[in-house]
Formats: structure tokens, sequence, C-alpha cells
């Protein structure tokens, strides 16, 4: 007898609600329609289904978002790295505590490296028919920020290896949930042939119709909801054997209309604006930004961002403000609004030598009109370079008024975005020390306070 185990997912929706009122009518009905007809039907999210840049998402500390997994029926969740790396230590403890699905990650241990009470590193689902599904989950490795906040993050392969060793034999298909990225995806289904199916995230890659490796079929649905994945696997009950895997993408535009869905929309926004609106400081002036020109804004969260590293120095990109703030009464939605980013501070010491070039860098002409995507920034163009306790004489740099000592060692302060080796490739082989969970919208804020 043959059966078609349904599985539907989504992925790195990044709080992008606009486009949630389709998808959860789509899912709930989707869900209902097999249960009726008797098929086997399960939804995963495959994480960085929270992103704080939504107002929603940044008043309720992402649990906004776990009410509308739990409203639409999801079985389980991994956690991707904005579950997992932008919120402090107990926000994420508490972020889970009324899911009604399992979160499933096999990589993460708490501060005691014990696994936390909301994880579980697999969970085996049975169908009607008795075919038993093991599902894993794994999420992305990202050591030094997990540690910065209390967590043990584990190798995601290592991990694999031994859940894979310990739950193949008890089940009938193994399927991954993986928030590790098409390339690791890959790897995985070369190196594990006992995982039937991975469904993906992280990169944000598109599988119209999945990839088979090896056996392996993969399946992913970009990002921002414009897709809803659906896979088909069917099995041959007697012998409990799979014998036909097929994917196919939904796209969120062909999906049923929903009435009122930009109404919901704007409610979501403006529940979150509502929440954010506790007063931070009253300014008695303006405080304007201009991307390209100076501005007294950016001088503001670069002096902020050297104080609180107790940096020698420190630069960032006008871009990074997404908009002045107005003379009178300043709230937090009022920063969020104008620094979106999950982007945290760092502090990284260094030689003068190196650190003069790292400045030269910034000198780029290109950089300000710049579109970046990506490493947590949220806004439009880079922007022109700011600098606290940096100056210019002719073609000499100085830092505290003083030359640079190319053999002293010197301490320097710059968003995080900076670190991960896109526009400042030297960056990455120094030690760094991230501030978390701070993000620069915090910085400025305490800033402002002074």
């Amino acid at each position: 007898m043959r059966e078609t185990i349904h599985i539907y997912h989504t992925n790195d929706l990044h709080s992008h609600f606009e486009h949630w009122s389709r998808i959860r009518d789509f899912l709930k009905m989707r869900k209902q329609w097999h249960l009726d007809e008797g098929e086997p039907v399960y939804l995963f999210d495959i994480g960085d289904h929270v992103d704080r840049w939504h107002p929603l998402s940044e008043a309720t500390l992402g649990k906004g978002n776990i009410d509308f997994l739990n409203e639409v029926g999801f079985d389980a969740v991994t956690i991707g790295n904005n579950e997992g790396i932008t919120l402090d230590y107990e926000d994420l403890n508490s972020l889970y505590e009324n899911a009604d699905f399992h979160v499933i990650v096999g990589n993460l241990l708490d501060r005691s490296s014990q696994l936390p009470s909301w994880v579980k590193t697999h969970h085996v689902y049975q169908t009607n028919s008795g075919m038993k599904i093991g599902v894993l989950g794994l999420t992305a490795y990202f050591k030094p920020f997990y540690k910065a906040l209390g967590w043990n993050i584990t190798s995601p392969v290592e991990e694999l290896e031994k859940l894979v060793q310990e739950l193949h034999p008890q089940v009938d298909m193994v399927i991954l949930l993986s928030h590790l990225g098409i390339r690791d995806d890959e790897l995985i289904a070369e190196r594990f042939p006992e995982v039937d199916v991975i469904l993906g995230a992280h990169t944000h890659h598109v599988l119209h119709q999945g990839k088979e490796i090896k056996g392996t079929m993969l399946g992913a649905a970009g990002k921002y909801g414009h897709y809803v994945g659906h896979m088909m696997i069917e099995v041959d009950t007697a012998n409990k054997k799979i014998v036909g895997k097929k994917a196919q993408l939904y796209e969120q535009q062909e999906l049923p209309f929903v009435e009122k869905e930009e109404q919901e929309n704007l409610e979501w926004y403006r529940d979150g604006e509502d929440l954010l609106g506790e007063e931070v400081t009253e300014l008695a002036k303006p405080l304007p930004v201009d991307w390209f020109n100076p501005s007294p804004l950016p001088n503001v969260l670069c002096d902020a961002l050297a104080e609180w590293c107790e940096a020698d120095c420190a630069f960032l990109n006008s871009g990074l403000l997404i908009d002045g703030l107005n003379e009178g009464t300043v709230t937090k939605q009022d920063l969020h609004r104008i620094l979106p980013h999950p982007i945290n501070p760092c502090l990284i010491e260094m030689k003068g030598a190196e650190l003069k070039e790292i400045i030269k860098q910034t000198f780029n002409e290109e950089w300000p009109h710049l579109q970046v995507k990506g490493l947590g920034f949220r806004g439009k163009v880079m922007g022109r370079f700011v600098y606290t306790n940096i100056q210019f004489k002719g073609h000499e740099i100085l830092i505290d008024h003083n030359p640079i000592d190319s053999q002293k060692i010197y301490k320097l302060a710059l968003p995080d975005m900076f670190t991960f080796g896109h526009f400042f490739p030297d960056l990455q082989r120094l030690g760094k020390k991230y501030f978390m969970p701070e993000f620069l919208r915090d910085i400025l804020q305490w800033k402002l306070k002074q």
C-alpha cells in the first residue's frame, strides 16, 4: 500500500509579516485538507522567523512570532541566528515558553552545558500507517556570538554524526531542519546517506523543484515569505520504504487572496509601535542625519560607540541611521525606527600600522553610495564614514591628536558588520570582543539619556 507524507516548510521570514496573512490561511487550509483526506501532514519552520527590525518582534522580543506559528499549527521549528544571537540569554531562554510545537536543535547547550529545557535534539513522528519519521534540527555555528551571550554552540556536523547513528536505526525516514546554508546542506547530502530530506535555510536559496543529491532531497523556500515549500514523500507502507520524493514551491503572490490582509499587516506594525511608545529622553534641539554630508546624529552615535566600548577611537557609517531625531520627546519606537539593525558594538585591538591601513580603507569613494545587503544591515546605503578620536592633518592620520605609533596597540570600536570580512578582510583574523546583547540603538539610547 502507498502513502504520501506531505511536509510544508517556511524559512527566513525575518518578520516580513506583509506576507503572513496569506501564508497562515494557506497552511491552515492545506493542513485541514490533508487531515480530512487521511493523509499525514507536517508543518516545519527552519528558523529566522523572528527579526527585530519589525516593531512587533522588537516590542515582544519575538513572542509575537511564536503566537503566529501557534495559530497556524506548526509541528516543529529549528532556530536561526536571528532567534539565537539577537536576543539576550534570558529572552531566548523564555522565547518558546508558550510554543505549541517542538523546538528541535541538536547543537545548542545552555551556560551549564546542558540541553535547554525548551529544546529537543530530535523528535520522532509516527503516521497512521506506522511509518516513523525522525526529525533533527541544526543551527548555524556562530560560536563567538553565542559564547558572548552565554550559550554553548557545538559543531553541527559532529552533532549530526552522533544523532544520525542514534536515530537512524529507530526510524524509517530522517528529515533534517537545517539553518546552516546551501553549501553545508549539499555536503551533508553527500556525506550522510541516512538523511532522506534536508529542509534548508540561512542562505535564502530557492529550490523550485528541490535538489536531489545521492538520493537525499533538498528543499528551500528563499526568504521573507516569498515562497512556501511543499515536499511530498511517497512511501510503501508494507515494507516501510520511500519510493518517491517530489518538491515544489508556492509563490506567495499566487496564494489565495485574504480579505483585509493589508489592514492586518498595518495593525501588526502599529501594535508594535504602540508597545514601543516608552519615552527615552527629551531633546532641546533636533539631531538630523545626512548620509553624504556632515551631520550631528552620526557623530553622537560614534561617540557613544567609543565610550561604550572604552576604545581609543571609533568609526561607523552614516547610513546606519535611517533618519534623524526631532526636537522634543524621543521614544523607544523612534530609536527602533532609525536604527532597526541587529548590529552589535565590537572592539578590536591592533597595532598602529594595521589601524592606519583600516582607516585608509574607509576613504573608498564608492562606499558612501553603495547599497548594502545582509550583514545585519537594514538600511539603504552605506553613507559617509564618521570618526571619534581620529583626526586628519594633510595626509597624516592622528589618534587623539597624536601621530599613530605603528607598534603601539590601539583599541578600535566599530559596528560588528565590518568584522565579517566583506569590507575589511584584514579584520577577520584579529581577536574581537562583541558587546552583546546590546544593539547600536541601545547604545544611542544610553548616550541620549546622559
